[in-house]
C-alpha cells in the first residue's frame, strides 16, 4: 500500500513540474493565435521529420542490438524494436521510467537479463550525452558570442547551482563517505565467500556483476567503428528532423544550419529534463531559444508545440502497438513452454 502510494505521488510530482513548466511557457498565450500558427504549418515537412526520427529509432534498435551481442544474446531486431518503443511510452508516465521498462520488456519476450540489459541502456546514455556535449561544443565554436551568454545562463547556470546545492558539504563529510567506502570494499574483499551464503547479498552481487557487464559490453564488440557510425546517424536524423520541423512553419524557415543545430542542442537539454517526455521544459526553453532569433515567443511556443507533440504522437502510437507486441509474444512463449496435458 505504501509503495503504491509512493509511486503515485512520484509520478504527481513530476507531472505538476511538467505542468508548471507548461504553465510558465505558455502564460499570457492566446490559445486562439497557437491554433492559428499550428495551422499554417506545411504538415508535409512534419511527416518528413517523422521518417527521420522513425529511422533514428531502428537505429537505435540495431545499436542497442550491438551492445547485446557480446553478452551471449541475439535478439530479433523486431522484438528489440518493440523493447525500445515500450520503453518511449513509459516515459510519458515517469522520467528515466523507459529505461527500466525496455529492459523488462526485452526480458518477457527474449528471457535475457534486465540487469545486463540496463548496463547496455547506460552505455548508450552515456554515448548520447557525449554526442549532445560535442554538438554543443560545436554549437559554441560556430558563434561563441551569439550562443554562448543563452547556453551560459539557461543552462551552465541554473545545472551549477543545482549541482553545487546537492554537493555544498563540508570536506568531513566527503573524508566520511570516502572512508566508509573503502571500509565497504576492504569488508567485501574479505568477508564475499561468506555473505554469499544468504540469498540477498548472492542475488544483491549478480546484479551489480550483470549491469557493470552490460556497461562494458561497448569494449567488447567486433564492430565499434558500426557502433560509431549508427551515433552519428542518429544524431544526424535528429538534426534532419529538427530541419524539416523549421521548414514546416513560415516563421521558421528562412533560419540557417546554425539554428537547427542549435535548437537541436538546447531542445536535447529540454528533453533531459526531469518531467515525462520532457513536457513543458522542452517547450519553455525551445521558444526561449528562438527569440534571439527575432522569433516572437507565440511563433517560438507554436514550432516548440509543432515539434514536441508531433513526436510524442509517433512514440505514443508505436509505443502502444509495440506494448501489444510484446504482451502477445510473451504471451505465446509462455504457452509454448508450458507442457501439453
Amino acid at each position: 500500500m505504501r509503495q503504491a502510494l509512493f509511486k503515485t505521488t512520484r509520478i504527481l510530482l513530476f507531472l505538476s513540474a511538467g505542468i508548471f513548466l507548461l504553465v510558465l511557457a505558455f502564460r499570457d498565450i492566446s490559445l486562439q493565435e497557437l491554433i492559428e500558427g499550428l495551422r499554417s504549418a506545411n504538415y508535409l515537412w512534419v511527416v518528413l521529420s517523422l521518417a527521420f526520427a522513425s529511422a533514428a529509432f531502428i537505429s537505435r534498435t540495431y545499436r542497442w542490438i550491438m551492445l547485446i551481442e557480446p553478452l551471449g544474446y541475439n535478439p530479433p531486431v523486431k522484438n528489440t524494436f518493440y523493447a525500445l518503443m515500450t520503453g518511449y511510452l513509459a516515459n510519458f508516465i515517469l522520467p528515466r521510467l523507459g529505461e527500466l521498462t525496455r529492459c523488462g520488456s526485452l526480458n518477457r519476450t527474449d528471457r535475457i537479463p534486465a540487469d545486463a540489459l540496463l548496463g547496455t541502456v547506460i552505455t548508450e546514455r552515456i554515448a548520447d550525452l557525449l554526442m549532445l556535449l560535442l554538438l554543443a561544443l560545436a554549437v559554441l565554436l560556430i558563434q561563441i558570442e551569439f550562443f554562448g551568454d543563452f547556453l551560459f545562463n539557461s543552462i551552465v547556470i541554473p545545472l551549477h547551482g543545482k549541482v553545487s546545492s546537492t554537493l555544498d558539504l563540508s570536506w568531513k563529510f566527503y573524508l566520511f563517505a570516502g572512508s566508509f567506502l573503502v571500509l565497504l570494499i576492504i569488508l567485501y574483499l574479505h568477508l564475499a565467500s561468506r555473505l554469499r551464503r544468504f540469498s540477498l547479498f548472492a542475488r544483491s552481487e549478480k546484479i551489480v556483476r550483470q549491469v557493470i557487464a552490460g556497461m562494458i559490453s561497448v569494449f567488447r564488440m567486433e564492430k565499434t567503428g558500426l557502433f560509431i557510425l549508427h551515433t552519428l546517424f542518429i544524431w544526424l536524423m535528429y538534426f534532419l528532423m529538427t530541419w524539416a520541423l523549421f521548414m514546416a512553419l513560415p516563421a521558421t524557415a528562412g533560419l540557417g544550419t546554425a539554428a537547427v543545430l542549435f535548437i537541436l542542442v538546447i531542445g536535447g537539454f529540454g528533453m533531459a529534463a526531469p518531467v515525462q517526455a520532457g513536457i513543458g521544459a522542452y517547450h519553455w526553453i525551445v521558444s526561449v531559444g528562438l527569440g534571439l532569433y527575432d522569433i516572437s515567443r507565440e511563433e517560438g511556443l507554436v514550432f516548440a508545440t509543432l515539434s514536441h507533440e508531433s513526436q510524442a504522437l509517433l512514440m505514443i502510437v508505436l509505443g502502444t502497438f509495440s506494448l501489444y507486441m510484446v504482451y502477445t509474444i510473451s504471451r505465446k512463449r509462455k504457452a509454448a513452454s508450458q507442457p501439453e496435458c
